[in-house]
């Protein structure tokens, strides 16, 4: 058996319902189960190079109370090769956009490196920035 390369960063998401969240990620989101643990209510996920694990909350690894949006004062950004299939995904579910596609432009040293991004929530209130590279061009003079 040929075991998945696993990033050496991977958030691991509690989840208030593991199945529908599953389900979120990989029917809407378009994630690839890695591996699961359907007895414990875990599964390993990744789209393209990402990589998220998501638990059924069990009280293990919480710090504090879970309440509704969790994840607060984070964000995920997933870089994928195109938008347009989750955006049409997202829609024919009827899932919300937390943020509708817009080009951002963000500062790399003497660079910027342009992106069409959205953000999403998933079922426990996590934000979900996916991001298409569009290209990178030099930055200002007067930005530099």
């Amino acid at each position: 058996m040929t075991h998945p390369h696993i990033a050496a960063l991977v958030p691991e998401l509690s989840c208030s319902d593991f199945k529908r969240s599953l389900k979120f990620y990989t029917v809407i989101l378009g994630f690839e189960v890695l591996f699961e643990r359907s007895e414990r209510g875990f599964a390993f996920l990744a789209l393209g190079q990402a990589q998220i694990m998501l638990e059924q909350s069990n009280g293990y690894w919480d710090t504090g109370p879970l309440e509704h949006p969790y994840g607060r004062g984070i964000n995920f950004q997933i870089v994928v090769p195109d938008l347009q299939p989750i955006v049409a995904r997202l829609s024919a579910s009827k899932v919300p956009l937390f943020q509708n596609p817009e080009t951002a432009w963000y500062r790399i040293d003497t660079v910027e490196r342009g992106v069409m991004e959205i953000l999403v929530q998933d079922p426990d209130g996590y934000l979900l920035r996916f991001s298409q590279l569009i290209g990178d061009r030099p930055v200002a003079p007067d930005q530099a």
